[in-house]
């Protein structure tokens, strides 16, 4: 048994989630090794589980699109494994229906986040056997040439090494330096992998054909690329006829507020401090690009406005350098359809513009629920218990005459005072960063939440319910 120092660490309480997030990842590591985790400190609800799998990292692959809601396109698991001298080396992978790319990386059972020479070898034969194998069947033209981009679409694998020397670059062991495992794990699988595709031409032409799409959809983004760049003469973009542009340049004092609707936008535009304070109005359905190639975000007529507006470009143009404004502040109404649009919001900055959510660039603002008043002393309430304390101490010995109170269902209701007052105002607003702390984890959720499957959702739902008032940013 393991009982934290409290003497040494920070904090003694422990995450049930963490935990059971890694002793699992062990058990995929070590197939056939059974890990029975109980936590045992509320004695009126013992919780706990047996992680226990034969199949190792196949499984792991398998539990991983179980959970997202992923369906392979080529077939079983494929698994591959070798030794050299005392190290060995397993992979197993699998394309499903997605146009996300998760790639886990592990030496000695612990994580590197930030890959290593393992996972480098792994992706270069990858690469190399795909486009080998389209050549070989003559479906490759002279000069085309997949990417590695395009043979990842849609691809989720495990990497594992282990090794009797590990050399780790950085303090937290985030990424495997031994040279000698690149050569390594790259012959090994563009030995095995190419052996796989020649004994299974069904799945080696299903996840080619994956790889052509994404290449079509890369060069159809190019397209549209250049053609934007064309028709507003030579990359400088004029700025979107919906944006209230602020004075400063300097990105270290600028924010925008993006607000759904003209008339919160038109408060907003008449609330704000038009010296550092810009903002985008946006209107109508939005993309949710969690179902979409990136092809299909340039030309689209909500969601070019937000990249123009930014002006730092996505995907492989993204550029931090070129952000226009340091705070990106999402402000919608405070009900299930504003839930909705920040979700798509943040869905898009997660997938296309994900340093800005590392960086620490994106905002979500807090406008009140409810304005509570009497005899023209005014609170703001952010919620239903916090509305009930200000008409307790509004009200005369208990008696609620003469106070009023008002639910604002949409920030159009608000009077560009009320707007600047409450959530504009860097003095009195409450504004939340986006944090990127795990980010397979955020990209797992953006899966659930943003996918075509309805089970993984409904189940995220039902496990996440009571922590509602957490989620609601």
């Amino acid at each position: 048994m393991f009982k934290a120092d409290g003497e040494i660490f920070e904090s003694t309480v422990y995450d049930y989630e963490v935990l059971l997030k890694r002793l699992r990842e062990q058990a995929f590591l070590n197939a056939g090794i059974k890990i029975v985790f109980s936590d045992k400190r509320d004695k009126e609800n013992i919780i706990g589980e047996t992680l226990h799998y034969e199949g190792g990292i196949r499984q792991f692959v398998d539990h991983i699109h179980t959970t997202r809601g992923y369906e392979s396109i080529s077939g079983d698991v494929i698994y591959i494994s070798g030794m050299q001298g005392d190290s060995f080396a397993e992979i197993a992978l699998q394309y499903n229906n997605s146009y996300n790319e998760i790639i886990l990386s592990f030496a000695n059972n612990i994580h590197t986040k930030d890959g290593g020479t393992h996972e480098t070898g792994f992706k270069n034969a990858l690469t190399k056997v795909i486009n080998e194998y389209g050549r070989k069947m003559g479906l490759l033209k002279d000069k085309e040439k997949l990417s590695g981009d395009d043979v990842r679409e849609g691809l989720t694998a495990i990497i594992s090494v282990k090794l009797t020397e590990c050399e780790f670059e950085g303090q937290t062991k985030g990424r495997l330096g031994n040279p000698e495992v690149r050569p390594f794990v790259e012959k090994l699988v563009m030995e095995k992998l190419m052996n796989f595709m020649e004994e299974h031409p069904d799945s080696a032409k299903l996840i080619f054909e994956k790889s052509i799409s994404a290449l079509k959809a890369r060069e159809a983004a190019k397209r549209a690329r250049d053609a934007e760049r064309n028709k507003n003469g030579f990359g400088k973009a004029s700025m979107p006829e919906k944006l209230a542009d602020c004075s400063e340049r300097d990105n270290r004092y600028t924010e925008i507020y993006i607000v759904e609707g003209d008339s919160a936008g038109g408060s907003a535009k008449q609330g704000r401090d038009r010296r550092y304070q810009a903002i985008l109005a946006l209107w109508g359905k939005m993309l949710n690009v969690e179902k979409a190639r990136i092809d299909k975000i340039y030309g689209n007529d909500k969601l070019e406005p937000v990249v123009t507006a930014l002006g730092t470009g996505i995907g492989e143009d993204f550029d931090i350098e070129k952000l226009r404004y340091g705070k990106v502040i999402i402000m919608a109404d405070a009900d299930v359809d504003g839930m909705h649009i920040r979700t798509l919001l943040l869905t898009f900055f997660f997938r296309y513009m994900r340093p800005l959510i590392s960086n620490g660039n994106i905002y979500i603002a807090q406008p009140p629920l409810f304005k509570v008043e009497r005899k023209k002393k005014v609170y703001y309430a952010f919620s239903d218990e916090e509305r009930d304390r200000y008409i307790a101490e509004l009200s005369e010995d208990g008696k609620y005459k003469d106070v009023e109170v008002q639910r604002y269902k949409g920030l159009g209701e608000m009077d560009p005072e009320q707007l600047w007052e409450t959530t504009m105002d860097p003095e009195r607003r409450t504004i939340v960063k986006i944090g990127m702390e795990d980010a397979f984890k955020a990209d797992e959720v953006f899966s659930i939440l943003m996918g075509d499957k309805v089970e993984p959702r409904r189940q995220f739902i039902e496990k996440n319910a009571r922590f509602a008032q957490d989620l609601d940013f």
